[in-house]
């Protein structure tokens, strides 16, 4: 696949993406062959489960150990392996415009968004891309083809963060579009009330999607490694509050590790996928240990 004129999928990523795989953990519907479960049954290489021979079975499929154990005659069913449709939601609100070390938190984002979605297509998963801000601003139903994928990528090239956000609300909206299960994967600094959006991304779960949140936050949000005088914006409201960096830090890291803290605690008992991100570290080491990681998931 050429990338070179890419801005967010780089030819060294795609390089070290190619042979990574991302599965899903939940049973999925699929009509290509692909590498998750199926929720239908069929010739395949995992168990499933045996049932009784019926009059017109196919002979091929009986299980002849079981028969000479039980006089019986049973068939052995298998999970058919397949393709997934994966929806990429991606977070355009005027937060993630924020970056203090040359990268902002909607380039890497992005970046991340691209990279994942050419590993999903590559293994021929149909593909879709949302981004959203305080209304859906880009909606690309999930395909699988390389015109697809390349079309979505353009889209978010053209995109900028700007708006304020309505996330919750709109992962609730994005919910209900979803018809058939298979994989979501939401990249956003979370910055919204913590209970709508857990709310939402539980509603994302509805129906047995796999959901994957990566939460992508800047090194000065998660340290404020700063000092002196400096005056604080709400990039989306634009409230600004002037303080001496040393007199807010201590209340400033508590507020934003419960923060951190209630989402890490909220999707581990909801069986979310959660990555936090930062994105002082290098984008690459992040995904390929995402993908590594995401290949021991049972």
């Amino acid at each position: 696949m050429a990338v070179s004129n890419q801005r967010f999928l780089k030819p060294h990523l795609v390089a070290q993406l190619a042979t990574m795989e991302l599965r899903a953990a939940t049973v999925v519907e699929g009509v290509m062959s692909g590498l998750h479960r199926s929720p239908f049954r069929g010739l395949s290489v995992e168990f499933a489960e045996y049932r009784r021979y019926q009059p017109g079975d196919d002979l091929r499929k009986i299980d002849w150990k079981a028969y000479a154990r039980s006089d019986r005659y049973y068939i052995k069913e298998c999970e058919d392996e397949t393709n997934l449709d994966a929806h990429i939601i991606l977070d355009a609100s005027a937060s993630m415009g924020f970056g203090s070390h040359g990268m902002t938190k909607w380039q890497y984002g992005a970046i991340l968004a691209s990279s994942l979605a050419y590993v999903l297509q590559r293994q021929n998963d149909a593909v879709g891309l949302t981004v959203l801000d305080e209304k859906i601003r880009i909606e690309m139903p999930a395909r699988n083809t390389r015109g697809h994928l390349m079309r979505a990528i353009g889209e978010l090239e053209r995109t900028e963060p700007a708006r304020r956000t309505r996330l919750a609300p709109l992962l609730h909206e994005v919910a209900a579009r979803i018809k058939r299960r298979g994989m979501v994967l939401v990249v956003s600094d979370l910055i919204d009330d913590c209970d709508d959006v857990i709310a939402a991304l539980r509603h994302l779960q509805f129906g047995g999607n796999d959901v994957l949140v990566f939460q992508t936050m800047d090194p000065l949000e998660l340290r404020l490694e700063c000092a002196g005088p400096h005056r604080f914006i709400d990039p989306e409201t634009n409230g600004m509050v002037a303080a001496l960096a040393e007199d807010v830090k201590s209340s400033y890291l508590d507020s934003i590790g419960r923060f951190l803290d209630r989402y890490g605690e909220e999707m581990g008992r909801t069986n979310i996928c959660y990555t936090l991100l930062d994105t002082a570290e290098p984008l690459d080491k992040a995904i390929l240990a995402f993908l590594g990681h995401n290949a021991r998931r049972k």
